[in-house]
């Protein structure tokens, strides 16, 4: 009777958590989408000027980078499957391919991003100041949302190595792996934005 009793508040508490993240995904999603708006509105008002500061952007980089995400996004949904499977050292390698990833990008990210600024294409230089208004809005959004968006990986990468350690600890198992499966809804959040914000910046036309 207590162990029925201590499993429905396990059961809860995974339901109350899987919940949390539904909101935070929500208001995540509420964010970007008002980056998204403006982003479309500075568009529509400077249509020549973002083509033309869209292709001082390497396109090469930025698919790297979406596959980048999209193999992780790959990794973190078969170590749930791993987990669920009651593989630990499965789960552990493939949450460790997907820090790996992540790093990657974002080493992509930094000399993409040390490339322009040493071009002086960042909000502010002279540069840009020569080009116009509409260039300058758009390496300003680019920045911030990429930035951003930069951001929340770092933070996924701090999350997933302490997923990984719970595992190692077994505090998270085959029974027991809500945490492991909220992370991998924050980490295709995170892979959905960039899908967003690839077309948007390097393919604008």
């Amino acid at each position: 009777m207590e162990q029925t009793s201590g499993n429905t508040h396990i059961h809860r508490d995974d339901e109350a958590s899987k919940i949390g993240m539904w909101l935070f995904i929500f208001t995540e999603m509420l964010l970007f989408g008002g980056l998204f708006i403006v982003y479309s509105i500075y568009r529509y008002l400077h249509p020549v000027a973002f083509e033309l500061a869209a292709g001082e952007l390497d396109v090469a980089v930025g698919t790297a980078n979406t596959v980048i995400l999209l193999i992780s996004s790959m990794t973190i949904a078969m170590s749930i499957t791993a987990m669920q499977k009651g593989n630990k050292k499965l789960t552990i390698a493939l949450l460790g391919a997907t820090l790996f990833l992540a790093l990657a990008f974002l080493v992509n990210k930094y000399f993409e991003w040390g490339s322009k600024i040493s071009h002086g294409l960042y909000p502010g230089s002279d540069r840009l100041h020569e080009f116009g208004h509409g260039d300058t809005l758009f390496f300003g959004l680019y920045y911030f949302m990429t930035g951003l968006h930069a951001l929340h990986i770092i933070i996924g990468l701090v999350v997933i190595a302490f997923v990984m350690y719970r595992v190692h600890r077994e505090m998270v198992h085959s029974t027991k792996f809500a945490l492991l499966e909220n992370t991998g809804l924050y980490w295709h959040l995170v892979d959905l934005i960039w899908i967003f914000l690839f077309p948007l910046f390097y393919l604008v036309t």
